[in-house]
């Protein structure tokens, strides 16, 4: 029994630098290898509707306990990391004690996720996803640091004649996200520090709805009352909180079966064996609790729910930035099939945004969609060929799609704005949205029909523009372009 918490903790701690080297990963090298990992996560594969993933999950908690939560969620496992390192401090090896389950607690967050995830406000049932929330802690913390590592690697190589490295552009993409981030882990790590898994235990809602299926698992950690000398220690260790040493009973609706218990008795008293029919360390039963879980269950497995910056003058002047066009409705990438499918079924792990070679996706800083991506095109525009979203999007917010549909996806349509034109002020002729259009949608008309010298300006065929943003991206006219894309909010094929 001795060897499968050291199992565990190698599972683990592949699953965790694999999850963390995703979300850092801009090359899309990672991806086309371990892009599964994100697509086992629970939530994702219930968004996505993966049955296969769904009932895979359940039985292997069905089966083995909530396995999940100490192998497979990386919040869980960055929860596990946080309280060993407190643990190494000799005064809190065995700081812990078993405490009731907070019932109301549990139930009152598994309750509001579902009512969040049904109605489809995804800014606020993100907030409860333990891989979402680990995904932004990534992205917006390590990611920034992985990047400027990158750049500092891609200078000494540029120094050596070697392009082994390429530079890569930081920036914050959304300071709300950021501060989200911020809190979400500071509130992991100070409970994780002091308590454990008392974020897992007490307000997640995977970690609460997997508890239900756990308390039947065919395999659990049990007690044997004859070995068992009232030491106290399994419980002390117990980072679940949920070894009541006294009575001899375990709440297996909170043990993530992480077999530190099995180790820690020095009796022997514990091991982790098939479950009989008649328990001393069982509870009974809560009939009224098993149906409303079961209810809640089925309503959450069945809920339909960087290009370089570019510098048009060569870099020959200080150019001001861009600023961001005032979009009725938001863009969003091809494969997002609409609007409302996207918002229904993103997590906003933000996995797609670091995917992004382009540095078009960025979380959105609206309240209704808050943290999920949207595109805009300050500093890039979404290449045609490109389908590096679709490609790793765990929850069906954005379905696979081909390069040849992707190129002919309609995603929004270009608006020509007169004031901001310098061929329309008369200050110099330029047909830069009309030369890098990918699909021939800007034609160049006379300013002036009846001048035969008249400045040319753009005409949009509506029609054929599909959103790409190579117009808006590379008008030279700041700090508003000429041009800019307005979302639709159903894609269509062109």
């Amino acid at each position: 029994m001795k060897y499968l918490k050291t199992v565990r903790r190698i599972l683990a701690v592949v699953m965790l630098c694999v999850m963390t080297l995703l979300f850092l990963d801009f090359t899309g090298t990672l991806h086309a290898y371990f892009g599964w990992m994100a697509k086992v996560q629970f939530l994702p594969a219930v968004l996505a509707i993966n049955v296969v993933v769904i009932v895979a999950l359940l039985c292997l908690t069905l089966l083995f306990g909530r396995v999940y939560c100490s192998v497979i969620c990386p919040l869980g496992i960055m929860q596990d990391l946080i309280s060993w390192l407190s643990a190494r401090r000799k005064k809190y090896r065995f700081r812990f004690s078993f405490s009731p389950e907070k019932k109301w607690l549990r139930y009152g967050f598994l309750g509001l996720f579902l009512v969040l995830l049904i109605a489809g406000i995804g800014s606020l049932f993100t907030l409860l996803d333990p891989y979402a929330s680990f995904g932004r802690m990534v992205s917006q913390f390590l990611r920034p640091i992985y990047v400027w590592g990158n750049n500092v690697l891609a200078d000494m190589a540029e120094r050596a004649n070697s392009y082994t490295f390429y530079q890569k552009e930081v920036w914050i993409k959304s300071l709300p996200t950021l501060l989200v981030a911020i809190g979400s882990f500071v509130l992991v790590a100070v409970l994780a520090w002091r308590g454990g898994r008392t974020y897992c235990n007490t307000i997640c809602p995977v970690g609460t709805l997997l508890g239900f299926f756990s308390r039947f698992s065919l395999f659990r950690p049990t007690i044997d009352t004859e070995k068992c000398n009232g030491c106290g220690l399994c419980s002390k260790g117990c980072k679940a909180s949920c070894i009541n040493s006294q009575e001899h009973q375990i709440d297996y609706s909170r043990c993530v079966t992480c077999f530190d218990c099995v180790n820690t008795c020095h009796q022997g008293a514990i091991s982790y064996t098939w479950r009989r029919k008649k328990q001393n360390s069982e509870k009974p039963v809560d009939n009224g609790r098993r149906q409303m879980m079961a209810a809640t269950a089925i309503l959450a497995t069945t809920a339909t729910i960087e290009a370089q910056h570019k510098r048009v003058d060569g870099g020959l002047a200080v150019i001001e930035d861009k600023k961001v066009p005032e979009r009725k409705t938001p863009i969003v990438p091809a494969g997002a099939q609409s609007l409302k499918h996207f918002s229904q079924h993103c997590v906003a792990c933000q996995l797609c945004i670091t995917a992004c070679p382009n540095n078009v996706l960025r979380p959105s800083t609206q309240l209704s969609r808050m943290m999920q991506p949207e595109m805009s095109y300050e500093h890039g525009y979404c290449r045609p060929e490109c389908t590096k979203c679709s490609e790793v999007c765990p929850a069906g917010a954005i379905v696979k799609i081909a390069k040849e549909v992707k190129a002919s996806t309609q995603i929004g349509h270009a608006v020509w704005v007169a004031q901001n034109c310098l061929s329309a002020r008369g200050e110099a002729q330029c047909n830069n949205c009309a030369h890098h259009c990918p699909s021939g949608a800007i034609t160049m008309v006379p300013v002036n029909a009846n001048d035969e010298n008249s400045l040319l300006r753009p005409a949009i065929d509506t029609e054929r523009c599909i959103g790409c943003g190579a117009c808006e991206n590379l008008c030279p006219s700041r700090p508003l372009s000429a041009i800019y894309v307005e979302g639709v909010e159903r894609h269509r094929v062109i």
